[in-house]
């Protein structure tokens, strides 16, 4: 019997993603296969406005290391990728067109993709129910936990988390539920691909020696609003010009709207700075190589770790003060981007910070146990094991200087180090309190189950005051 043919199919939604599915290729990091296909996905907003990223300059020396391109927005038209999944009945008969449609027959597949816990990933997963999973990683959100409690049937076929060494020495916790291993994509051959995209990336014009401002959009996910990501935008600028950065360049979103780069053109005149506003879309790795910029300023953009790590640029953030306060529920995936910029990065608004701070600042035992404390209040049902580890952190080192990262509600509905005042530590121990709490939350059962007219409104008042 004739041994079938092995198709690989990479789905990626970035050119940074595509860039680190090359860099792996490179290194081969794959087995062997007979095809290998790329998926592309456009998650944009208004997809039929926003050119996915294999129109992107440069993406043509990627290309070459597939075997053919399918778009997954012209598979499943007219949903949009991440808001469309199949019914499981409808399974079998989707992956028959597939079959069909992209020439597999009868291919043995194996499937190569990103975020599995959400769509398009988790869809394509699903689609193919036989197919072995590997999952790669791009970005800051491979050292957090799993958003949501995936099916094991989906979790429970994946072999390998590929992921950057953005934070040397700490171990990613994405997937670790699954005993997924890690591996990284090794920096140099990730950065040899990043030059092949700048050398086949038209002239950019920014000037050697600027500091670089890295805009993220923030409000298209609701995590802020449009004035507010305006202002934020104007603090970097701010900021970079009181360190005495007189010519600056700011690499707006792709997405983002023209009025915000405006204001800050208002602003660098005020402060009488020079400003330049890049208005090809590409990526902030090209602007790392070609200009060398003095100084990377964002909030908690992945890019300032690849600045800092691969590139061994002075970084600085400024926001994730609000950001943290403001991301909610608590357990919102960005949370441990957040953190890890907050704690690692140095505070553009404190000048002696920026000055004095060289990478590796936070001993990496410390930082592994605030990544255990946090990853464990954001999914305790996930990662029941991390809680002793979550405990000792915060037992050690809640202090001033961490409690930013925590919530003290949520440290007190799980029951951890740093739930109410050290002066009031022996109430949770109090038999008498005890029984008081008891009473109580039976009352309020009670109520509840006497009042659903009211419970559900309470409960839809609270949906909406969260936001996301």
């Amino acid at each position: 019997m004739a041994e079938r043919r092995r198709t690989q199919i990479f789905l990626a939604s970035t050119l940074y993603g595509a860039a680190t599915l090359a860099a792996a290729l490179d290194a081969e990091q794959f087995p062997r296969a007979d095809r290998r296909l790329l998926l592309v996905a456009n998650n944009a907003a208004t997809p039929e406005t926003t050119p996915a990223f294999d129109e992107a300059p440069g993406f043509d020396r990627l290309r070459a290391r597939f075997d053919g391109v399918l778009s997954w927005n012209e598979t499943i038209r007219p949903f949009h990728p991440g808001g469309w999944s199949p019914r499981p009945d409808d399974v079998p008969l989707w992956e028959r067109h597939l079959r069909l449609l992209w020439g597999l027959g009868t291919d043995d597949v194996e499937l190569v993709v990103e975020s599995l816990q959400v769509n398009p990933a988790l869809a394509v997963a699903q689609l193919f129910p036989d197919a072995p999973l590997e999952v790669y990683a791009d970005g800051l959100m491979s050292y957090g936990p799993t958003r949501n409690k995936l099916d094991p049937l989906v979790g429970g076929r994946v072999r390998r988390l590929l992921h950057l060494d953005l934070v040397p020495g700490l171990r990613p916790l994405l997937l670790s539920e699954f005993g997924v291993p890690a591996e990284i994509v090794p920096a140099e051959v990730f950065t040899k691909v990043l030059a092949e995209l700048c050398d086949a990336t038209p002239l950019v014009e920014a000037p050697e020696g600027a500091a670089l401002l890295l805009g993220q959009y923030l409000s298209a996910i609701d995590i802020l609003t449009p004035e507010e990501e305006e202002r934020l935008h104007v603090r970097m600028l701010r900021g970079a010009a009181a360190l005495g950065h007189r010519e600056l360049v700011f690499k707006p979103h792709p997405s983002a709207p023209a009025r915000w780069s405006r204001m800050l053109e208002t602003e660098a005149g005020r402060l009488g700075v020079a400003l330049t506003v890049l208005g090809t879309p590409v990526l902030a790795e090209v602007v790392f190589r070609r200009s060398r910029p003095a100084l990377v300023v964002g909030c908690f953009s992945t890019a300032l770790l690849t600045a800092s790590t691969f590139y061994g640029l002075p970084v600085a953030r400024v926001g994730t003060d609000l950001l943290l306060e403001r991301l909610s529920p608590y357990q919102n995936s960005n949370r441990v981007p957040v953190t890890l910029v907050d704690a690692l990065l140095p505070d553009l608004e404190r000048p002696e910070t920026v000055a004095g701070w060289t990478p590796g600042k936070l001993p990496g035992e410390r930082l592994s146990g605030l990544l255990a404390a946090v990853g464990f209040a954001m999914q305790p049902q996930i990662h029941p094991a991390l809680r002793p580890a979550a405990e000792r952190y915060l037992a050690d080192h809640l202090d001033a200087g961490t409690r930013r990262y925590f919530k003290r509600r949520r440290l007190t509905a799980l029951a951890l180090p740093g739930a109410v005042p050290s002066q009031l530590a022996f109430l949770p121990r109090n038999p008498t309190v005890r029984k008081v709490a008891r009473r109580a939350r039976s009352v309020q059962r009670r109520l509840a189950l006497r009042l659903p007219g009211q419970r559900a409104a309470v409960a839809g008042r609270t949906r909406n005051g969260n936001g996301r």
